[in-house]
């Protein structure tokens, strides 16, 4: 997705959607059909949405009497999840995957849905996945993440978002509320987990930074050889959360997702980097005193940057399975982003912001601070994460980083570039032979 394109299209959907659609669909029974015969299967990638989708479907199935059935896999794991489920003779009808690599895996189960009605339900032709001709998968959110942060307690610090602009600027806050952190009575960070619960935060989300910038910089979307360009940049920035934080930097191989949660909502620490979607989970601190910054790395004009942009989430239906299911799920598509009930439960339940027409306006005070900065005229960083090679990559990664933490040598972040770096070419080089087989 090109980044100017993206850029656009968000921002004439923040500023359009409540005008054009402040009332949802005129109908909740827009779906293509209530005659079929099939039933539907998703196997959902998002563990914090489970319940609204369980919702979802069981209304679905009230209103048309087609079978819907969501699984859920646990954090971390949706890809080993769906080559099990996937082997099964009732396999998901209904899936993901997270853009062009994780395509590459599973483009021959990918029914083509060009000319299908949720095609035509989308805001720009950017949001399909394509596979040459074939329309492969369709994003069905658009996300933003960066660091969150508690207003009242950086204001307690001394601090307000406007004195954070740059790295520096924000190194300077960080080590100063860890310098005063008995008197503050908190810490600067949540725990940087690295369970498999949390460790994508910082080995696929924090490590999109260094891709972006070194492709920004050779003006290119994807390689096979990537250079560790800004690697100095993320070490910087992965110092300031693990010796900032409200744990040992030798304690982070056990701390969890909930853990760093728990520790937001509590008012432990003041900076969490995560995405719009933990508003739900977060929302006890109060929308006043949520707030949402970039990460700032230190690179050259940076003060320019926003937030996080963009998505992983391509829907995806099972081409192997029977027309009638593959109906049933088509028409399912089409219902949760036409009617009522489903677009009230992606939008404001689930706080997606759909690229969709019926998108409505957000809800998510996170969602909403990120939108502020396009409209100040900020350039979104576009998630460029779903290029990194293999999953096999990013554990690569998130173990060296893991090992860093524990002993900060130069030596052990040498091991981190080599998984970075050379660890890319061998993923990139095994996945170029598997498919070349």
């Amino acid at each position: 997705m090109k980044k100017k394109k993206l850029l656009s299209v968000l921002l004439i959907m923040a500023m359009t959607a409540g005008l054009a659609t402040g009332c949802g669909s005129s109908s909740s029974s827009e779906g293509e059909s209530s005659d079929a015969e099939g039933q539907v299967y998703y196997l959902n990638f998002k563990p914090e949405a489970d319940e609204y989708w369980q919702e979802l479907a069981e209304t679905y199935t009230e209103e048309t009497g087609v079978p819907v059935t969501v699984l859920t896999a646990a954090s971390g794991e949706y890809e080993k999840t769906l080559k099990s489920e996937m082997a099964k003779t009732d396999a998901p009808t209904l899936f993901q995957v997270n853009g062009p690599v994780g395509l590459a895996s599973w483009k021959d189960y990918c029914y083509d849905l060009s000319g299908s009605d949720i095609a035509g339900e989308l805001t720009d032709d950017s949001f399909a996945l394509m596979d040459g001709d074939k329309m492969a998968g369709i994003a069905y959110v658009i996300e933003n993440y960066g660091i969150i942060y508690n207003k009242a307690l950086l204001e307690k610090a001394g601090y307000t978002a406007e004195d954070i602009t740059d790295f520096d600027s924000f190194k300077k806050v960080v080590e100063d509320i860890t310098a005063r952190k008995d008197e503050l009575g908190f810490s600067a960070f949540t725990s940087a987990g690295m369970d498999s619960s949390s460790d994508w935060r910082f080995k696929t989300h924090l490590a999109n930074l260094p891709i972006y910038y070194e492709y920004q910089a050779d003006g290119i979307d994807n390689t096979d050889a990537i250079k560790g360009t800004y690697l100095d940049n993320y070490r910087q920035i992965w110092d300031l959360y693990i010796n900032n934080a409200t744990c040992e930097p030798t304690e982070i191989s056990t701390k969890t997702a909930d853990d760093a949660t728990a520790e937001f909502v509590t008012e432990e620490a003041v900076f969490y980097q995560n995405g719009t979607w933990e508003y739900n989970n977060i929302a006890d601190v109060g929308d006043e005193n949520l707030g949402i910054l970039p990460i700032y790395i230190g690179v050259e004009g940076e003060e320019n940057q926003g937030v996080c942009t963009g998505t992983e989430n391509y829907w995806c239906v099972n081409s192997k399975a029977s027309e009638e299911d593959i109906q049933a799920t088509l028409d399912f598509m089409n219902w949760c982003v036409t009617s009522d009930e489903g677009v009230e439960a992606m939008c404001k339940d689930m706080g997606f912001v759909i690229p969709f027409k019926s998108n409505l306006e957000s809800e998510n005070v996170l969602v909403n601070e990120a939108n502020a900065y396009m409209e100040d005229g900020k350039t979104p960083v576009t998630w460029v994460f779903s290029t990194m090679p293999s999953e096999e990559w990013k554990n690569g990664v998130g173990s060296a980083l893991t090992a860093y933490a524990a002993d900060q040598t130069d030596a052990n972040w040498d091991a981190v570039v080599s998984a970075f770096v050379d660890g890319w070419a061998t993923e990139a080089a095994a996945s170029a032979d598997t498919e070349a087989e």
